[in-house]
């Protein structure tokens, strides 16, 4: 019983005790903790490195192996309504929490004026989201939407070509196996990477992060957090009950960790792949849904949207209340956590369309990226992790109740 509890959650225990320790390490050290960040940024920086090709070649393979092109077709439709789903249920469940505890009753903030605003450029943004002019542009990650498609091409010549794309097909899974390694040699320096890089955290920046917006973050953090166990445990039931839930949860804490110290959810994608391995999702409904699920699928970000604008309603003196106001808020979410996460600086782009859409003035725009700032370790968590059950549910859809028949006990 004991080999068998370590071997389930040993890895995560110890995960959990390098961020404790980093916890420790920072509050100790303070500003000087600034001392451990390189130590952090190699771990950071090698699953970057990983990241693009993992991408490539889990979505190429994924797509070339597809016996049935269909099938594809099937998975990225249902994708696409659960995460619309499960974003509009995280815009709900916080325009529920803000109506009960306004976020900005009482407070006064010192307005500084922003520096003016770049128009969004809609059809130069999309261009941008979609394509690059150049091959070499779409190896950087800040163009994964670009690469995205791109991979997708690729699986479908691939998959076109019949018998004289073979050793290409066999290529494309040989180079995502050998990636899966790489990402695994990578995670034996987790332990130490996510212990320094959480000491410069909180070494550097904990003072003033509970020191600003307090009352944003009392709000957002715990909502995050119950959403994170309550809706994901709920998710995960629905797609193959109580089993399934069981070795979800077991298989989930080194990508939630990942997520939650990175920031990233693109740097969560090869923890994310291999817990979904365990978790015995099909490789070729994890490898297309988790990829994309990091650029356009974005849970925690609906959350935050709806804090913000609840803020901003707060601090101006407007009533955030009436059915006009809150559909619109729960749309403009939906726009920032589902659709603007995959064009470059969407981030941003969705607190532009915050301010514009409601006409609040420029500075408000400094206001509500502060608060990006503040929320975003658990939105990341719930990002990256909102990837992973919904591929989980996608599975249930396509592949009925014994979808996880041949996943380990």
């Amino acid at each position: 019983m004991k080999s068998s509890f370590l071997k389930s959650y040993g890895f995560s225990i110890l995960l959990l005790l390098s961020i404790l320790i980093g916890a420790v390490l920072g509050v100790v050290f303070k500003k000087d903790a600034v001392l451990f960040k390189p130590f952090g940024d190699i771990f950071i920086n090698l699953l970057f490195t990983a990241t693009v090709p993992v991408v490539f070649f889990s979505i190429s393979s994924a797509v070339a192996g597809m016996p049935d092109i269909k099938r594809l077709g099937r998975i990225l439709g249902w994708m696409l309504v659960i995460f619309v789903a499960t974003g509009l249920i995280a815009s709900i469940v916080m325009v529920i929490a803000v109506t009960a505890f306004p976020p900005a009753v009482g407070l006064k903030l010192n307005l500084q004026a922003a520096a003016s605003l770049e128009p969004f450029k809609t059809s130069e943004e999309i261009v941008r989201a979609f394509a690059v002019p150049d091959f070499i542009e779409i190896l950087a990650k800040k163009n994964m939407l670009a690469l995205i498609l791109f991979s997708l091409l690729v699986g479908l010549a691939a998959s076109g070509a019949g018998e004289k794309g073979k050793a290409f097909r066999l290529f494309l899974a040989s180079a995502f196996e050998v990636m899966m390694k790489v990402i695994a040699y990578i995670m034996f320096y987790a332990p130490v990477g996510l212990c320094a890089y959480f000491a410069y955290l909180v070494g550097v920046f904990g003072p003033d992060l509970l020191g600003s917006y307090v009352k944003v973050v009392t709000i957002y953090y715990p909502v995050a957090i119950l959403y994170f166990f309550m809706a994901f445990t709920a998710y995960a039931w629905i797609a193959g009950g109580g089993r399934a839930v069981r070795t979800f949860w077991v298989n989930i804490v080194p990508p939630s960790l990942t997520a939650l110290v990175t920031g990233s959810s693109v740097a969560t994608i090869p923890s994310n792949l291999e817990a979904a391995d365990k978790t015995g999702i099909p490789r070729d409904i994890s490898e297309v849904i988790i990829p994309i699920g990091a650029t356009i699928h974005m849970e925690g970000s609906c959350l935050a949207a709806i804090v913000k604008i609840a803020f901003l309603f707060g601090i101006f003196n407007m009533s955030f209340s009436g059915t006009e106001t809150i559909l619109t808020a729960v749309g403009i979410a939906l726009l920032s956590g589902t659709v603007m996460c995959g064009i470059p600086g969407g981030g941003f782009v969705g607190e532009m369309l915050i301010v514009t859409l409601y006409g609040f003035p420029p500075e408000a725009f400094a206001v509500i990226t502060m608060i990006g700032t503040l929320v975003d370790p658990p939105a990341t968590m719930v990002n990256a992790v909102g990837d992973n059950v919904s591929s989980m549910m996608v599975a249930r859809v396509l592949g009925g109740k014994n979808w996880r028949q041949a996943a380990p006990s």
